[in-house]
């Protein structure tokens, strides 16, 4: 049944992969998530987020994959790394980190042509109790969007769970960036809104492969773009944090392509 679709394209745009091509995402699911697990050690008070930028690059090539970001719409490095109230997009720069420091590590890499795309969650020295707060409510806000991944369901299915959870702990779902389709492709249809209506939007079917990786502030929703043209962060200055996992629809559910080998997906765990 899954061959029939086979190369299909949904009325919204979204492309079916075939059911063999789940292992092409896993492996560069695995190769991205497994880079993120060697950097913790890397990430401490004193530390400059242009250093692990280096590393990761490094470990890219080592495994003989190419970065995705790496020229892509002329940005020049091998991660985004968004420190305390940087939202998304954060340049690596030769800036420290201090302590108490949370910030999220974005990798995209590419294996045999297909695209792994994963962040997660950090902390340089002590973790404080309002950003360990933000940090859990994001990563759970994620795991409830992914459980609400499986055939017939809609992707307003799945920001309404998130929505709902983070809003119910009276935090934020910022609404300027979302998830994205992948595969073959870095950025694909369709739009994966961390917020949303149940029953909305397209209807899950499998062989989809998209990001989930919600943004949760501590104070309003609203972020703004500086002038570097990537570096998104909070209008208010509150912290926000992140999670993203690669996932894909299958016949009865989901596959998550980008778990932590080593189990290091949440910092503290």
């Amino acid at each position: 049944m899954n061959d029939l679709h086979t190369g299909r394209t949904t009325k919204d745009g979204i492309r079916i992969h075939n059911p063999s091509d789940s292992a092409g995402m896993l492996a560069a699911g695995q190769l991205a998530a497994s880079i993120l697990d060697e950097i913790a050690e890397h990430v401490f008070p004193g530390q400059t987020t242009g250093e692990i930028d280096r590393i990761i690059e490094q470990k890219v090539n080592d495994a003989g994959a190419t970065s995705a970001t790496i020229g892509y719409k002329g940005y020049q490095h091998a991660s985004c790394i968004s420190v305390n109230h940087v939202v998304c997009h954060g340049i690596p720069s030769d800036k420290k980190l201090k302590d108490g420091d949370i910030l999220n590590i974005d990798v995209t890499v590419i294996v045999d042509g297909w695209f792994g795309d994963t962040s997660r969650m950090y902390v340089a020295g002590k973790l404080s109790r309002k950003s360990e707060r933000l940090i859990q409510v994001t990563h759970d806000a994620l795991m409830l969007g992914i459980e609400a991944v499986k055939p017939g369901n809609t992707f307003g299915d799945i920001g309404h769970a998130i929505q709902t959870f983070v809003e119910s702990h009276r935090m934020a779902v910022v609404t300027d960036f979302c998830g994205h389709g992948l595969g073959r492709v870095f950025h694909a249809p369709p739009n994966v809104l961390h917020y949303g209506k149940p029953g909305t939007k397209a209807v899950l079917e499998p062989g989809m492969f998209f990001t989930i990786e919600p943004m949760v502030n501590l104070g309003r929703a609203e972020t703004k773009t500086l002038s570097d043209d990537w570096t998104a962060v909070t209008r208010d200055k509150s912290l926000s944090a992140q999670f993203e996992h690669s996932i894909g629809v299958t016949e009865d559910g989901f596959e998550i392509f980008t778990l932590s080998p080593a189990g290091k997906f949440h910092p503290t765990y």
